[in-house]
């Protein structure tokens, strides 16, 4: 039980004929100072009812109240301050990570239901940037997340292999490029071919058009830009699963846009036979305005399909395939109004799970302020940026560890990991700009510093071979070690808030704010001296363990033993 449930209900017990059990939970406060407590009750709302001063009131209440179960209660002002029983709650708490280990905050609110996760996407015949860093990261913490709380994550990759983009690549590269430059350098000769396209369409406005008629052509399964165009993804994906390897993500699934090509159609007809489709000037469109949304536009007057026809054919797939209880879109922020609509389409075909589906807006990356673009060639190349921070934090290591064994094993853990965590120590919706020394560092509030400290807190256990015990008192009451129980006791509350938000800052958050409580606590306190207390100081760290490797965990990250 929280430390707030157990002075909730000992003030209840006493107040009970004037507030509500819930009324005294939320009346009651953290105090700044731990020289005043634990958990505080202000009186001033029994003010009006008692007809008495606020500071009497809690004189009155401290006299009442059996303290057995605190080591004190003191009134202070017009504050009841109550002092948890430390050895106690450390024994509780101590005992329960040790029993439950990595599944410490586990609950079961998705009763293993499904959710699919649409994140990452990249485009095919581009390169992966930094640009997809933050949908690929945030979604595959958010499905580890889920996971924890009892869902059943689908993680889908629904790759940008159709569209317009397409023609215009095929006419670039029969235009200005050859199969053997195409082969020795997939992904950069296709993205120069792509960018080049750009520039010449903005001298000769026919090649859009062009470009147009070439991807007609591809929907009409023309043999020469199919044969084309399934040359492109296979080179693609290849870059793609190299990247992903780096980053240690998988996927269940990799179906894009391409495989809800042949079922548009059903949507058109369900949209028909409900009559939904409009005609405006020679496109169909169903009309939003009882949402306070545009038209959604489901054809062109080219009789060309859009996103949202796509999107709508892969939301009636996937609620057809996975029954979901949530189906989730990791994707950036200047997409909302498109979801807007398609939940709103959705709803009026009839739809009504239409509501659990969900967009999971973020913020941009940014690089020296500037957004990047890969149609104007302003791009930097995910892979590498992640090879950068693996070289920066192999020097690292090697300055600190020069005799560590596997170095490089451990150099790509917290190379990769710092730039996956600074991605997701910042809130969702932020936009931040990325600086790699800012990121792959040993200090301050970043992925290397906790990595590094959970190596120091596994050294430490490693010295004297330590095996926690379920079945030992270990209890502690100092005022150091109090401030990490804490924060673990803190831990599944924390777990929730970060599911329910679907914000991974949460889980980053909270890694460092162990971490930093670790390294005080370490600092000020003599863990390995004999003294009585070792064991449970060891069994303390063995906890905090525990719960960095699990937080690390739940953000995609590598927890190394040494460093």
């Amino acid at each position: 039980m929280k430390n707030k449930e157990v002075v909730a209900k000992t003030v209840f017990d006493v107040v009970k004929d004037d507030l509500t059990l819930e009324q005294v939970e939320q009346l009651l406060e953290y105090p700044k100072s731990a020289e005043h407590g634990d958990v505080a009750f202000p009186a001033f709302s029994l003010a009006k009812i008692y007809r008495k001063a606020p500071q009497q009131i809690v004189s009155d209440l401290a006299e009442k109240i059996d303290d057995a179960s605190f080591e004190k209660i003191a009134p202070v002002g017009p504050y009841l301050n109550f002092f948890m029983d430390k050895k106690k709650v450390s024994h509780d708490i101590l005992t329960t990570v040790i029993e439950q280990g990595a599944h410490y905050g586990d609950f079961n609110l998705g009763n293993n239901d499904n959710v699919p996760i649409d994140m990452s996407s990249p485009n095919i015949a581009k390169p992966i940037s930094m640009g997809h860093l933050r949908s690929t990261v945030i979604g595959n913490s958010i499905a580890l997340i889920l996971q924890k709380v009892g869902y059943h994550p689908i993680k889908i990759n629904h790759l940008g292999d159709w569209g317009t983009q397409f023609g215009k690549l095929i006419i670039a590269y029969k235009r200005w490029g050859t199969e053997e430059e195409v082969r020795n350098d997939p992904i950069g000769e296709l993205l120069r071919l792509y960018v080049k396209f750009h520039e010449e369409a903005e001298e000769d406005p026919s090649l859009e058009e062009e470009g147009r008629a070439a991807f007609r052509q591809l929907e009409n399964d023309d043999q020469e830009a199919v044969s084309l165009w399934q040359w492109f993804r296979s080179e693609s994906l290849k870059e793609f699963d190299k990247i992903y390897d780096m980053l240690g993500i998988t996927f269940d699934s990799y179906k894009g846009e391409a495989f809800y090509e042949d079922k548009m159609d059903e949507i058109v007809k369900l949209l028909e036979e409900k009559h939904l489709l409009k005609e405006d000037q020679g496109a169909e469109i169903v009309d939003l305005s009882a949402y306070g949304l545009n038209p959604a536009l489901i054809k062109k007057r080219d009789g060309g399909t859009l996103y949202i026809t796509r999107d709508m054919a892969a939301a009636l797939y996937r609620k057809r395939t996975y029954n979901f209880a949530k189906s989730l879109y990791v994707v950036g922020n200047e997409q909302s109004y498109h979801f807007k609509q398609l939940k709103a389409t959705l709803k009026e075909m009839g739809y009504n799970w239409a509501d659990d589906i969900q967009h999971i807006p973020f913020g941009l990356i940014t690089k020296d302020g500037k957004k990047l673009s890969t149609r104007k060639g302003q791009i930097v190349l995910l892979e590498d940026v992640l090879n950068d921070a693996i070289r920066s934090a192999q020097e690292q290591i090697t300055e600190k560890n020069p005799s560590l064994e596997n170095k490089e094993e451990v150099a790509k853990q917290v190379g990769v990991g710092a730039v996956i965590f600074h991605d997701l120590k910042t809130d969702r919706l932020n936009t931040f700009d990325f600086t790699l020394d800012e990121v792959v560092r040993f200090e301050g509030e970043t992925g290397p510093y906790v990595q590094y400290t959970y190596a120091r807190a596994m050294s430490i256990l490693r010295k004297v071979n330590f095996v926690p015990d379920k079945t030992k008192n270990y209890a502690l009451d100092d005022i150091e070690s109090w401030e990490i129980v804490k924060f673990i006791q803190d831990y599944p509350e924390m777990i929730l808030e970060a599911a329910n938000k679907y914000e991974p800052s949460v889980v980053a958050k909270h890694a460092i704010k162990l971490a930093q409580a670790f390294n005080k606590y370490y600092g000020n306190t003599r863990v390995l001296a004999d003294d009585g207390q070792q064991e449970a100081r060891l069994a303390l760290v063995y906890v905090v363990t525990v719960l960095l490797k699990e937080d690390l965990h739940l953000l995609g990250l590598q927890a190394p033993d040494r460093m």
